[in-house]
């Protein structure tokens, strides 16, 4: 595997006061024969046969951009020369991308910093699409329903749409798969799976209104949550299923959203006598998780994975205020070394884990880790001015990662540029429900800041408050048309969706 540069360790050799000027100089964009040459060298051809009719003739280099940043242009500048089959495909992937970064793609027109525009209503008609009659070859996902509807309403309300004339048919459509034990199937008959009860959840949340809300059987739901519940501190993902970290996250989820009650039945496997309740241990059983790289795995001494990160991360700002529990319970600054060793130059997205590919959907999954740890760092908002101005002035606690690349990288190059619309692991790759989500969750972060502004206490639930608007450094390489909609920094839904369904369950006493 080639020694891959990140973003951050790129960044790092340029002092931090002078990063802002070197990021806005605008640069002669390198003619397209230059990459035409860096391809063959990467995929071992000779550059004479790179003849793609999609490419820019050199005719017209004089006419493209001039404002791309030789990061995201350029070969990475430190390799291993030992080939194998990881370095192999790593060095295919950049050569994919790297045309779409060169804003090289004749038939992709672009703005003077080599960005394309983000097509809203194609990836729009791409999701409604989804939402209806699918043909015979999704049978594949005929257990991951619940989360085909999140993907779609929630990725169309990223974009900017009302998503409530869903409503009714997704009310249906949840009864269908709501089981009287508790919790909701995969589809109608399936057995109640946590990950499916929490993209249903939220599903109905996105929607919104009292009959959506309803139609989650809160008492069933709480009764099958105590028999997930371990003595260990973490959450089976079903009755009998695997233990790990998607359950803390998806649990405390539904326990906050829906305000339920955190005692445990006494039919519960981690019931005791001294009062332990659903959230006991579930800190400490995130800290086992952590990793010797500093990442986060599915269960201890397991292998670190982004989106595992997200969902510890996510489960421990829940818990509490992320300045007090994310230090109680990991080594935040080895976090910080494996989330930036994530984003890759010249390609700008994210990889998952170590040794393996950007993907479109990392965005999400490590790029919105950032908001959580930047909160972490900086502490509410009465706490930020002494943070961030008075220990060290040489640190912006909000930059922790490159906006721009992970910017340059959705736009340019996990956009489906096609007529059938959607977004997309990487070029290559076609688009999918999934994808399209994650990547405008990812969008939507790094075109938004996040502060926290208060905490109400110290104890488990802690309601954090977070201030998330528009985020206006320099450079902006996006059209401000294309700003999509914030999105909640923890739950990842739309702000006042959270707001409005918390608020209704706090007001129902009981069941």
């Amino acid at each position: 595997m080639p020694i891959k540069t990140s973003l951050a360790r790129a960044r790092q050799r340029i002092p931090y006061k002078e990063r802002a000027a070197a990021s806005t100089s605008s640069r002669p964009r390198p003619s397209p024969t230059k990459f035409r040459h860096a391809q063959a060298e990467l995929a071992g051809q000779d550059s004479q046969d790179f003849n793609s009719p999609t490419s820019r003739s050199a005719s017209d280099q004089n006419q493209g951009p001039n404002m791309i940043p030789d990061l995201f242009t350029s070969l990475p500048p430190i390799r291993d020369t030992l080939a194998t089959t990881s370095s192999t495909v790593q060095d295919d992937t950049v050569a994919e991308c790297l045309p779409f970064l060169a804003a090289d793609i004749k038939t992709v027109p672009c703005n003077e910093h080599g960005v394309p525009r983000l097509d809203r209503q194609r990836h729009i008609k791409f999701l409604r699409k989804n939402l209806g009659k699918l043909p015979g070859r999704f049978v594949s996902l005929d257990a991951s329903r619940p989360w085909l509807l999140y993907w779609c309403l929630n990725g169309l309300s990223i974009l900017g749409v009302d998503v409530s004339d869903y409503r009714d048919d997704l009310i249906e459509t949840a009864r269908s798969m709501q089981n009287d034990t508790g919790g909701f199937g995969g589809g109608i008959g399936h057995d109640s799976h946590l990950a499916c009860t929490y993209a249903m959840v939220l599903a109905l949340s996105i929607v919104g209104g009292k009959n959506a809300y309803e139609v989650i059987d809160r008492r069933a739901l709480w009764r099958w949550l105590c028999t997930l519940k371990q003595p260990d501190g973490g959450f089976r993902m079903a009755v009998g299923g695997e233990v790990d970290i998607r359950g803390a996250y998806c649990a405390a989820v539904l326990i906050t959203l829906l305000n339920l009650p955190l005692d445990l039945s006494p039919g519960s496997p981690a019931w005791t006598t001294d009062g332990s309740n659903l959230f006991t241990g579930l800190g400490s059983y995130v800290r086992r998780c952590q990793t010797f790289e500093g990442g986060i795995s599915a269960q201890p001494d397991g292998e670190a994975h982004g989106a595992y990160a997200f969902c510890a991360l996510g489960c421990l700002a829940i818990l509490g205020a992320p300045h007090r529990t994310f230090t109680s319970y990991l080594d935040v600054p080895r976090l910080i070394s494996w989330l930036s060793s994530r984003q890759y130059a010249p390609e700008g997205g994210y990889s998952g884990r170590t040794n393996k590919l950007v993907d479109g959907c990392y965005s999400h999954w490590v790029g919105c880790c950032w908001p959580l740890v930047e909160a972490s760092l900086a502490g509410p908002s009465s706490l930020m001015f002494d943070v961030n101005k008075t220990r060290n002035p040489d640190i912006d606690f909000h930059n922790l990662y490159s906006r721009e690349g992970l910017i340059r990288y959705i736009l340019c190059c996990a956009q489906d540029q096609s007529k059938r619309g959607g977004m997309r692991d990487k070029p290559s790759k076609t688009s999918d429900a999934y994808h399209t989500c994650y990547v405008l969750s990812g969008l939507s972060s790094a075109q938004h800041l996040t502060r926290l502004l208060a905490s109400d206490g110290e104890g488990m639930t802690t309601h954090s408050k977070y201030d998330v608007s528009p985020y206006t450094g320099s450079p902006q390489v996006y059209d401000e048309e294309d700003r999509v909609n914030a999105t909640d920094p923890v739950y990842f839904i739309p702000e006042g969706k959270r707001k409005d369904i918390m608020s209704y369950f706090l007001s129902k006493p009981g069941f």
